[in-house]
């Protein structure tokens, strides 16, 4: 699983999620058998070339047409803002699917 997180920096440890509006660096997280496998970032999303499963966004009022659209799962964090609170709110199924 391909996951899609808009952050607001490009390190592992200190960036936090942000509103897509306000993003500065997009990361894939890829997730396999419960353990992160790679972490990538991204100035925009023009050089994600690796289809994404899911993206992360913070509230259900973010603008993800666009990935609904691409057939992407929207899943909404809506405490957890560092990326390993996000994979593991991922892993024991804690985000929520966005309601339309």
């Amino acid at each position: 699983m391909i996951l899609l997180l808009p952050l607001n920096g490009d390190d592992t440890q200190e960036s936090e999620l942000t509103g897509i509006l306000n993003v500065r660096f997009w990361a894939t997280v890829e997730v396999e058998e419960g353990r992160v496998v790679e972490i990538n970032f991204y100035p925009d999303r023009s050089g994600i070339e690796t289809p994404c499963d899911a993206v992360i966004v913070m509230n259900n009022y973010e603008p993800v047409m666009e990935f609904l659209d691409q057939q992407m799962m929207v899943l909404v964090a809506h405490t957890q803002r560092t990326i390993d609170d996000i994979v593991e709110a991922y892993l024991f199924r804690e985000l929520h699917d966005l309601s339309l």
